[in-house]
């Protein structure tokens, strides 16, 4: 059976979650494609600059369109739509010219004026180019599209003819969810007011539905006018329904927090004669104190700033796994994501077909995962800046030189950029909190114990060697279990209550000067 074909056959009963996803898909369109291709769709608000929710959307995403490749030759495509048609309803804060942005609420934002005054023609149009260079950053292979363009050009016409057609229907979906005050004033469509150009917010008459043509009150007079050819926008949940079916949508997923709302865009889709995407419920993420993370709060950790302190594939494959698990988002999660990444990639390519493919790294790299050269953890990196007290690169090579002597900046780049990470973490988050403390009687005897055993070893005593050692003085001396022993060396040694396997650490840091933080422990005060 040739490569492929095992692929494939083992991405039919494989449980990773994008072929999940992909074989629904299948379900959707037993008889092959249609002519257009499979169309996965993410959605984009251009009020402000991509985030993190932006990320995980497209990327996960982009999992199950290539978990899709591997079962069946099916074209797709994936469009990055952008509402840029939405008025703007109040400022976003930070932004420049605030008088002049206050002067064009409710204005859609591909008319609000940039005010940054790099060139674009919108504050949407700045905003749509941070959202095609965040993509393009990331190698995403996705189709732009903005709404202002589709209402303008008219590609959703007839679908909100349609809309009109089946107005009433659309009522019945939307009046229920609506308090008695909003019912009376609300309407699924939204008309551009011709004096103002703002997005208005009022009932309308519906009087041909085959022209388009509608009727409102707009600055104390009767208007009529159409609303194809971007003369009007819908209101959100019907506008993403009147996108599934106008764009012919296959996939689209959301968070938890819209299960509701995609309920209603998907009756409305089907009284719209279409078909609701699929796609599945992703969880919040939440901050270190179990709350949901919000933008207006602040409370979460940005793109940018993880990658300040991690490589882009370690977000990647924390987003991968268990989207539909709730999880913390914070800068204490980061260490441990990027280690669990590297353990992944190096057993990949021993692992059968079955295990690649629930491999995280395989979804992370769309098949094709680079080789595994990380010889050294994040942790370990950590410690070893942690004790050296320094942030001298030079130094810290001639460190990891000793612990992996094939290894240069020249042949491992990508542990040299893992060192500027180690360095950058440290300092914003561990260097403050590292408290050693004295240790007890049978903890300092222990010590002595271990420093005699050090020292009659060679100084390049290899790993296995000195863990050996450090397991055989905790085994001879009266401490309820090992972990109390490894917990005393983290404490008292490192000055945290975790860290990395001894026998490394040493190895890495050297046995002479692991021998001097004896000393130093052993020296220290009963109190400060």
């Amino acid at each position: 059976m040739a490569l492929g074909d095992i692929l494939s056959e083992a991405a039919k009963v494989s449980k990773a979650w994008p072929y999940e996803e992909a074989r629904k898909l299948l379900k959707r369109h037993p008889d092959g494609p249609p002519a257009s291709g499979i169309v996965f769709e993410t959605g984009y608000g251009p009020s402000g600059v991509p985030h993190l929710g932006t990320f995980q959307e497209v990327a996960r995403t982009l999992m199950v369109r290539h978990a899709l490749t591997e079962l069946v030759d099916w074209p797709s495509r994936l469009i990055a739509f952008s509402d840029d048609m939405d008025g703007m309803r109040k400022v976003p804060p930070g932004v420049p010219h605030q008088d002049m942005m206050h002067a064009h609420l409710d204005q859609p934002l591909s008319k609000v004026p940039d005010p940054f005054g790099c060139g674009h023609a919108s504050y949407a149009d700045h905003n749509n180019a941070l959202l095609r260079q965040f993509l393009d950053r990331f190698g995403f292979d996705y189709e732009f599209i903005a709404s202002s363009e589709c209402y303008r050009a008219g590609r959703f016409d007839e679908t909100l003819k349609s809309v009109l057609r089946h107005y009433d229907a659309i009522m019945g979906v939307m009046l229920p969810t609506l308090g008695e005050e909003r019912r009376k004033t609300y309407s699924p469509v939204l008309p551009i007011s011709p004096t103002s150009g703002a997005v208005l917010q009022v009932p309308i008459e519906v009087l041909d539905p085959k022209a388009g043509l509608v009727a409102f009150e707009d600055e104390g007079g009767r208007i009529e006018q159409s609303i194809l050819s971007g003369g009007a926008k819908l209101q959100w949940k019907v506008d993403w329904a009147m996108r599934w079916v106008a764009l012919d949508v296959d996939y689209e997923m959301s968070g938890k927090d819209l299960i509701d709302s995609v309920t209603q865009s998907s009756k409305i889709a089907r009284i719209l004669g279409g078909r609701p995407p699929e796609g599945f419920h992703f969880e919040m993420f939440l901050d270190e104190n179990g709350e949901k993370i919000s933008k207006t709060k602040g409370n979460g950790v940005t793109i940018d700033q993880w990658l300040a302190y991690a490589p882009e594939e370690s977000l990647a494959f924390y987003i991968y796994r268990d989207p539909r698990k709730a999880k913390q988002l914070s800068f204490s999660v980061i260490p441990k994501a990027v280690d669990e990444y590297d353990q992944f990639l190096a057993a990949y390519p021993a692992q059968e077909i079955d295990k690649k493919l629930g491999n995280p790294v395989h979804h992370v790299h769309a098949g094709a995962p680079p080789p595994a050269r990380m010889p050294i953890s994040f942790a370990l990196l950590l410690n070893l800046v942690a004790v050296a007290s320094t942030d001298d690169k030079a130094l810290l090579w001639g460190f990891v030189r000793r612990y992996c002597p094939e290894a240069s900046p020249e042949t491992h780049p990508e542990l040299d950029r893992r060192l500027d990470f180690a360095l950058a973490y440290f300092r914003d988050f561990i260097a403050d909190s590292l408290v050693h403390r004295p240790p007890s009687e049978v903890e300092a005897t222990a010590l002595r114990d271990l420093d005699a055993r050090l020292a009659a070893l060679a100084e390049d005593g290899d790993a296995e060697t000195i863990q050996a050692e450090v397991y055989e003085v905790g085994k001879a001396h009266p401490f309820e279990n090992l972990r109390d022993w490894f917990k005393a060396l983290y404490e008292t040694l490192l000055g945290t209550s975790q860290g990395p396997r001894m026998g490394s650490f040493i190895a890495l840091y050297g046995i002479d000067n692991t021998r001097k933080l004896i000393a130093e422990a052993l020296g220290r005060p009963d109190r400060p």
